[in-house]
């Protein structure tokens, strides 16, 4: 291959200030989102750990909440490194809109 096709693509996104992520919102295209399930949750906190877009809200005691669904992209890494209680899973994902 002789020819550079990369230089006529367009442009996807420029980051135009350090922490603007915060401007874009991301949820509504995803096709999948987790279910917290909290009478299986063990607050082990993995799920927020694991989250590549901080969509897990915790309290000021330092405990798990729900979901910033704004956020969320619905990539299931949370439901997949969630233990739960006694091998029952606190975040299974679903269909959006269920």
């Amino acid at each position: 291959m002789s020819k550079k096709f990369w230089e006529k693509l367009p442009q996807g996104s420029v980051v135009l200030e350090a922490g603007s992520s915060a401007k874009f919102k991301t949820g509504g295209w995803r096709a999948m989102r987790p279910k917290w399930i909290e009478e299986n949750c063990i607050q082990c906190m993995f799920c927020w750990m694991y989250c590549p877009d901080m969509s897990v809200r915790v309290n000021a005691e330092g405990k798990r909440e729900d979901f910033n669904y704004e956020y969320c992209k619905g990539c299931g890494i949370c439901a997949l490194e969630c233990p739960g209680k006694k091998g029952v899973k606190a975040i299974v994902m679903e269909e959006e809109g269920k």
